[in-house]
């Protein structure tokens, strides 16, 4: 049933507020009725009840005339929701954390900042009697919950956050304020997974870990946010990483390249050749490797695959320890070989 409209101060407030600046996101009490008419024409503006997981919220949405979907308070929503709401008076933009979350929202701008991007709606925010309102895609788009519109009521409901996913780390971003491990490939290919202060690390068997402890080559299961940015490679945020490798060398490097040349000696041992470029400073762009009876074949995901999936011409990625020859090209000892799957070509 369509919720009544009251002719009243508030409604010239509506009429006023919708064409208004950013104000604080803050609510307020709303102006008490008053019974003089209003010339302002509101019969193109819908209200909407809002139900949150089974639940009716005391905040209206409404539609105003010429906005493709409602418009939803934010505060009511984001905070019913375990979002944190907090105003930046130097910016102007109200700011939403939930765990590794977080993203801004500023009044009649149609930008919104995800998980370090920026995205679109194609509508703006408005303000209304102190109150923010955001189009109720932001609900799906950016908080990623579940969301419909069911005649006069918009319905609400949690969703499942978290997914898992498994792959090789292929570099560690640990400085800075902005820290991520890039799995599953190397530059425009793979995952790269935001790393927030709430962010988990432990082995397989529990142990407590540190991002300091990643490094390159690892196998890892990551619990990340099932949503994830356009960018390439996509960017989403990580709840938990788990260490999925029972032992490791330190300080391992890594070349990314095709496999060039295979020998293979009289006692069975073989050794490949890979011409690419290396993962970090001190990786080699060609090396030399011997694959030895302890040397671990995956792919990206980290699933095993055979040694003989390693022939002249494919893309691999190879992972070893410091310790090379002086020799050009330097030569080492394999302890995990990527075999790069078409798909990631």
């Amino acid at each position: 049933m369509k919720t009544p409209l009251k002719t009243s101060a508030v409604l010239l407030t509506l009429s006023l507020a919708l064409s208004a600046g950013a104000v604080s996101a803050a609510p307020v009490a709303s102006s008490p009725t008053s019974k003089t008419p209003q010339a302002t024409t509101i019969a193109a503006v819908k209200t909407f009840a809002i139900e949150l997981n089974g639940s009716v919220i005391r905040d209206q949405g409404f539609q105003p005339s010429g906005v493709k979907e409602p418009l939803v308070p934010l505060r009511a929503v984001a905070e019913a929701l375990g979002f944190t709401l907090t105003w930046n008076q130097s910016s102007k933009t109200a700011e939403l954390t939930k765990g590794n979350i977080f993203t801004t929202v500023k009044s009649g701008e149609d930008r919104y900042s995800v998980n370090k991007m920026s995205t679109t709606l194609g509508a703006a925010p408005r303000t209304l009697e102190n109150k923010l309102f955001v189009p109720a895609s932001f609900v799906s788009e950016v908080l990623q919950q579940t969301i419909s519109v069911e005649g006069q009521k918009i319905v609400i409901a949690s969703a499942v956050e978290h997914m898992t996913e498994n792959g090789v780390i292929t570099a560690v971003n640990a400085d800075g304020k902005y820290q991520s491990i890039h799995i599953k490939g190397t530059g425009t290919s793979g995952l790269v997974l935001n790393i927030g202060e709430d962010t988990v690390f432990r082995k397989a068997d529990g142990t407590k870990l540190t991002l300091a402890d990643l490094q390159i080559g690892m196998t890892i299961e990551a619990e990340h946010a099932l949503f994830s940015t356009r960018s390439l490679p996509p960017q989403t945020p990580a709840y938990q990483i788990t260490v999925l490798d029972s032992a490791q060398p330190a300080d391992l490097l890594g070349t990314e390249g095709t496999v060039e040349e295979i020998k293979t000696s009289q006692d069975g041992t073989s050794m490949i050749r890979i011409n690419g470029s290396g993962l970090t400073e001190t990786s080699q762009s060609e090396i030399i490797l011997n694959l030895s009876k302890d040397t671990v074949y995956v792919n990206e995901s980290g699933e095993p695959v055979e040694a003989g999936a390693v022939v002249q011409g494919a893309k691999v990625i190879g992972f070893y320890g410091p310790v090379l020859t002086r020799s050009l090209p330097a030569i080492g000892t394999a302890w995990k070989i990527v075999v790069v799957t078409a798909q990631q070509q």
